[in-house]
């Protein structure tokens, strides 16, 4: 798989095999495929941690159900949908990017790593009802989510998904439903990417490499990094790096000493899920449920009820359910990390992060401790019928959420994508999560207009990405007029067609 790799510094290094850097890599080379680019990888295998199917919700987020994503109210009291709408155009952008690389040949069989699923968003109780009833008349008027329906029917909702009713005694309820929703495989679409990236000439992909230094050079930076398998170092000089190594991120940033990230530090969050295979609880969920977030949860912990294919097979998941860790990877990780990332510099960020979130520090510990009889009386609010013999926990993956000093005082933990570029744009990397992987090409897309402003120059360049990304530089969160509403149509019938959808 590994092309060979001309002398000196290479033009792109890297750092960890998730989805940022499978796609900004395979972006990258189809703009200029004279580009020399190496990929690092810690673990045996490709895309094992964050992007791994058991270690994220595989929703494709496009703001249909996440109700996370609208969480304010205008001064008229009425949901501010803005923020979904930005991520469904996000969205689109991604699978618009995945479907140029099947339709170009990039990647085979968009089936293994995305499929059509319907997205629900479900409450009850009275309050919730008013809530969602306010959220839909907001979305269901923008063009984004016209075939979005609603119904507070206990009948219409048994018919949509027959589980959340099952043995449900009588209250008020109500659901949102578009059927356009998807189901990701983001390991898998990142393991794809990667081999067709480590084919192309000039580009290599290394598993069971770390990378343990990074030091800036004349020419950029130089990378230290140890070859798990047999246990020697080399170096290695790169113009550009990226860090998409998730959790790693942050202490990496610090080992390479850049200024922009004095007073960020990090809070890791574990995550489990509920597992059921049983086939004829299985079969009768078809969706993404997704609901409102208790009290104190952080936002990656609302929960939500699946229909997930990993391995091959369908399964149901419920959560994710927060933990308490001081790693900051699943599987590379060390119970050091979180002690080993203060510095001097975050201290007092850290402290005082601490102290406004003791609500969180405190949901994450009830979360950690909690019995299997307390996780199944969480799952029957979405499932009544739900029998504990049925369901096992396993563990998911790890989110380190970034901390900022410029927030204030007292310090928030970010629950988002934040990406961090040094000055002289030579390194950047992502921190943060969701959404993430749903909105990745979007992200890289700024990455890459940043860092490799010249690719974007010539009118080449620009061609080439209009052909991979049609909406790339069209900002459709305010379309209104026939025209524009019937061309955002047709590029997204194209890119649904193309990946199977």
């Amino acid at each position: 798989m590994n092309s060979p790799v001309k002398p000196g510094p290479i033009d792109v290094a890297l750092i960890g095999s998730g989805v940022m850097s499978a796609n900004l890599g395979a972006l990258l080379k189809c703009l200029d495929p004279n580009l020399n680019i190496e990929l690092y990888e810690v673990t045996d295998g490709l895309s094992m941690e964050s992007s791994n199917g058991w270690n994220n919700a595989g929703t494709g987020h496009a703001g249909i159900c996440e109700l996370s994503y609208t969480p304010d109210r205008g001064a008229d009291g009425k949901v501010k949908v803005g923020k979904a709408v930005e991520i469904f155009e996000q969205f689109e952008q991604t699978k618009q990017f995945w479907a140029y690389a099947v339709r170009s040949g990039m990647i085979d069989k968009p089936s293994e790593f995305i499929i059509a699923v319907p997205h629900i968003s479900f409450v009850y109780g009275q309050e919730q009802v008013d809530f969602l009833k306010s959220r839909f008349e907001g979305m269901s008027a923008h063009p984004f989510f016209s075939e979005m329906e609603y119904t507070e029917d206990p009948e219409k909702i048994h018919e949509w998904a027959p589980l959340l009713m099952e043995g449900r005694h009588e209250m008020p309820v109500a659901a949102t439903r578009m059927e356009a929703g998807t189901d990701v495989n983001f390991g898998e679409l990142s393991r794809k990417l990667i081999h067709w990236l480590g084919e192309q000439d000039g580009c290599s992909f290394y598993s069971q490499n770390r990378v343990i230094d990074l030091n800036r050079c004349t020419d950029g930076w130089e990378l230290m990094i140890k070859d798990l398998k047999n246990g020697t170092t080399r170096s290695r000089r790169a113009k550009f790096v990226f860090i998409g190594a998730g959790g790693g991120s942050l202490l990496l940033l610090q080992k390479a000493g850049v200024s922009e990230i004095e007073g960020y530090g990090g809070f890791p969050i574990g995550g489990q899920w509920l597992v059921c295979d049983e086939p004829e609880i299985v079969k009768k969920h078809d969706a993404k449920v997704y609901g409102l977030s208790p009290g104190a949860a952080p936002t990656m912990a609302v929960p939500h009820l699946d229909s997930r294919w990993l391995e091959g097979k369908k399964a149901l998941l419920f959560g994710p359910y927060a933990a308490w860790t001081s790693k900051f990877l699943h599987r590379g990780g060390s119970f050091l990390d979180l002690p080993g990332s203060i510095k001097f510099h975050n201290i007092l960020t850290l402290v005082k992060v601490g102290i406004a979130n003791i609500p969180l520090v405190r949901y994450l510990i009830q979360q950690g401790i909690q019995s299997m009889n307390t996780r199944m009386k969480e799952l029957r609010n979405f499932y009544p019928g739900a029998n504990v013999r049925d369901w096992k926990l396993v563990d998911a993956g790890i989110r380190v959420q970034a901390i900022k000093k410029e927030d204030g005082d007292a310090g928030i933990v970010h629950f988002g994508t934040e990406v961090m570029t040094t000055k002289d744009k030579s390194l950047s990397a992502l921190l943060g999560a969701s959404p993430g992987a749903s909105v990745c090409v979007n992200i890289v897309l700024e990455v890459a207009r940043k860092c490799f402003s010249d690719l974007f120059k010539n009118e080449e360049s620009r061609k080439k990405v209009k052909e991979m990304i049609p909406t790339y530089d069209i900002k459709f969160g305010a379309i209104r007029k026939a025209e524009e509403i019937e061309k955002y149509k047709k590029w997204t019938k194209n890119a649904e067609e193309q990946l199977g959808l």
